[in-house]
């Protein structure tokens, strides 16, 4: 089975920095939800994809559990060094048959599991939301967390009044990781993503989804496309950036411009940096 994009974690140590920068940036920000193991998070909805930033807000709570040990230790550890995308997230229609699949292609990590939480309406209308994961591994990107989602009431997650956004992003075209040797990833994303017959190019492999593209890129043709650095990848893979697609470029820079970030012009791409959007590379097409 082929599994689109179901969302991204951005790991920042200020939660409420980075709402208010997506908020500039021209997105529709959630409101804050909490995780009984300690981290807390906004979310940034498109059709069928969300973008999760996340702190460790309650280091306290972390316990030994499997949500504590592959979510919230993991990006805590990985806030100990910097911000930006920690997870990249697949949908999921079966967790419970996404371990096992995981676990015979030599990338799984743990059995499904499940939580629930409560989340809100625009109006303010308490809902229960629940998901299954199944958490894979890249040994070769160590700081980069994989798993995919289940979920379990989409109808109390998902609304079309928080994807409606100033800047007029209807979409996501995809998610880039950088990586010394993209084909080193080749077979792990083969079997994480679903997608059998990868493109390949002298830039990179890239799995076309049905939900946008997974691309993994050397560092050398990330700064060529996308006109800024990369994150380190001395000690493996890392996530880079995430592409929007969206419905008025002009309308697009006026918001931009409005909320004070910085960005530029590379492509035809509009490229805010990493500097500006803490840790991250965020591409709008």
């Amino acid at each position: 089975m082929v599994r689109g994009l179901d969302h991204i974690v951005h790991a920042v140590r200020d939660l409420d920095a980075a709402a208010e920068l997506y908020r500039r940036l021209g997105f529709t920000v959630g409101a804050r939800n909490r995780h009984a193991w300690g981290t807390h998070n906004h979310l940034v909805q498109l059709p069928g994809f969300f973008i999760e930033l996340l702190t460790v807000a309650e280091p306290e709570k972390l316990g030994t559990d499997g949500f504590s040990a592959l979510f919230g230790t993991f990006n805590r550890l990985f806030l100990k060094d910097q911000e930006g995308l920690s997870m990249l997230i697949l949908e999921s229609q079966d967790a419970t048959a996404d371990a096992p699949a995981f676990r015979g292609a030599g990338i799984g990590v743990s059995d499904a599991m499940r939580f629930e939480r409560e989340g809100k309406r625009p109006d303010g209308t308490p809902v229960k939301v629940g998901f299954s994961l199944a958490f894979a591994r890249d040994i070769k990107a160590p700081a980069v967390g994989f798993f995919t989602c289940q979920q379990h009431f989409p109808e109390n997650f998902w609304n079309p009044a928080f994807q409606q956004h100033p800047n007029t992003a209807t979409s996501v075209a995809g998610v880039v990781l950088v990586a010394d040797n993209p084909s080193d990833h080749h077979i792990f994303l083969s079997a994480f993503s679903g997608v059998r017959d990868l493109s390949a190019t002298s830039s990179g492999i890239t799995a076309a989804t049905p939900r946008g593209d997974i691309r993994i890129m050397a560092p050398a043709a990330f700064r060529s496309h996308f006109g800024t650095e990369p994150p380190e990848v001395a000690h493996g893979a890392r996530l880079a950036a995430v592409q929007f697609h969206v419905r008025d470029r002009a309308t697009l820079t006026a918001t931009l411009d409005a909320g004070g970030i910085a960005f530029s012009t590379v492509m035809g791409s509009t490229i805010v940096p990493p500097a500006t959007a803490m840790g991250a590379t965020l591409v709008f097409e």
